[in-house]
């Protein structure tokens, strides 16, 4: 049982979430007094924290704090079941904590994403919070740590430095499997519709911004496709790394103060609560001492965004015109473009992507640089990681819902316009260079640039190809790499 004193089984009311009180209440810790906001549930520790580091407006994610949830419950389970925790203690904290995992207690959680790097503070909010609102319910005075104490009951067996980590790794998984991965799934499969859809027709390829071989747009489009799959698989890989936890290895890995096993009990009981493979990491020194997980979780999102920006680019400039520019695909009219160019439409969906992966890689930046400043046996930049690594998960899975409904849903083809670059083409000369030598087809398409000809007026004019020979060989059809059979 609990070393911190009995007491009688306390009655639980069905009181609802919030406190009608107005002005402050006086709250404690071992520092001291403090007056806290009479309405919050939380402590002295949190209002420390909102004193000492206001800085900017950029709060702790609230992902962290559900993520959090899950930590606390898992702990009181097993600390029950075990007899260190008493049954009526155990089950009071647990209803609480499923509050907290629903964002019912959101409210109560406002410190800054800039506070101590252990993330100490966002974990005695949520102790503080679980252990006021448990208090409420049982009729008790708030801020009295009476019958559920903060640190001795909602904390047991657990520290800052395993649980937060812990919490990180809760709540990347959740919003990249929940947010992310749907989103990029459906554009992976409209960019796979939109390939095989197109597969038959030819264009003419570019390579350094200048014409090239041709090829189709569904081949091209399936390269999309493959690169937006392939990035998939390595968040994916990413995901897979977050499953080890460090809970159980306490302030320094060692596991002081948590019960021999607590640790492996606690993720299965997380495993078990959120149907995710959750395991105790192997070893917590490392778990600790580094965040090297989130470092890959997050490099894998900024391989994402390298691959969404190459596709967004491609799409914008294909589309680029109507007048003036390539012309080859007709984007959704979404809204107007111009506040003083009447008709104007410009690609905003790809402009708007492109400006979600710039900031994906900045993020990633961040991450890796804080990364590296893990110091003997903690990492102390775990607020920044948590916070970049969740915003880029974040507009990553949204981008791609917008990206998918109200631009790539929508694209037509420019047909004519495609089919007039490809008659035009002076790099078709391609597949005459095993007839008559690379010398020769460079000499006919530079007559045709300089001529203003076509290819094959130019190439009949050098006399190196006749029109049967020129016909023959330079069949845009022949040269895409795949069976006439299979074209549309």
């Amino acid at each position: 049982m609990s070393n911190h004193g009995q007491q009688s089984v306390p009655t639980v009311s069905d009181v609802p979430v919030g406190i009608n009180a107005t002005g402050t209440r006086s709250e404690s810790d071992s520092m001291g007094s403090i007056e806290v906001p009479a309405d919050r549930y939380w402590g002295a520790q949190t209002q420390r924290s909102l004193l000492h580091f206001s800085i900017g407006d950029d709060r702790m994610p609230k992902a962290v704090y559900h993520a959090y949830g899950h930590v606390k419950k898992a702990a009181a389970i097993v600390n029950g079941d075990a007899g260190r925790l008493e049954t009526w203690r155990r089950d009071l904290i647990v209803s609480v904590t499923d509050d907290v995992i629903d964002g019912r207690l959101d409210e109560h959680f406002p410190l800054f994403v800039w506070q101590t790097g252990s993330g100490t503070q966002s974990n005695m909010n949520v102790n503080e919070v679980i252990s006021n609102r448990c208090i409420q319910l049982t009729g008790g005075e708030l801020g009295s740590k009476t019958p559920i104490h903060p640190n001795d009951h909602v904390n047991m067996g657990q520290s800052s430095n395993d649980t937060f980590p812990t919490a990180m790794h809760i709540a990347t998984v959740a919003v990249i499997t929940d947010r992310l991965l749907p989103a990029a799934n459906s554009l992976l499969r409209t960019l796979q519709e939109k390939a095989h859809a197109w597969r038959g027709v030819i264009k003419i390829g570019r390579t350094h911004l200048e014409d090239a071989v041709p090829l189709t747009v569904g081949q091209e489009w399936s390269g999309y496709a493959a690169q937006l799959h392939q990035a998939l698989d390595r968040v994916d890989a990413g995901v897979r790394g977050l499953y080890p936890l460090a809970i159980g290895g306490t302030a320094v890995g060692t596991g002081l103060n948590a019960p021999d096993g607590f640790g492996t009990d606690v993720a299965a009981q997380i495993a078990a609560q959120t149907g995710r493979p959750y395991m105790s990491a192997d070893n917590k020194f490392a778990a600790l001492g580094g965040l090297d997980a989130m470092v890959a979780a997050s490099a894998a999102l900024r391989s994402l965004a390298v691959v969404l920006m190459k596709i967004a680019n491609d799409i914008r400039w294909s589309a680029s015109g109507p007048r003036a520019g390539l012309g080859e695909l007709i984007l959704p009219a979404n809204e107007p473009g111009s506040s003083i160019m009447p008709g104007k439409v410009n690609p905003t969906q790809c402009e708007a992507t492109v400006m979600v992966c710039i900031q994906v890689i900045a993020h990633d930046t961040a991450v890796a640089f804080a990364g590296t400043q893990g110091n003997f046996e903690l990492n102390a930049m775990r607020p920044i990681i948590i916070d970049n690594v969740l915003h880029s998960a974040t507009i990553l899975g949204d981008m791609c819902a917008k990206f998918t409904e109200y631009c790539v849903s929508g694209i037509e083809l420019n047909r004519d316009t495609i089919a007039g670059y490809v008659d035009r083409s002076l790099m078709l000369v391609t597949a005459l260079s095993p007839v008559i030598g690379y010398e020769k087809a460079a000499a006919i398409a530079h007559r045709a640039l300089a001529d203003d000809s076509t290819l094959r007026d130019a190439a009949l004019a050098t006399g190196f190809v006749d029109g049967d020979d020129f016909d023959r060989v330079v069949d845009p059809a022949k040269m895409i790499g795949i069976d006439n059979s299979d074209r549309s």
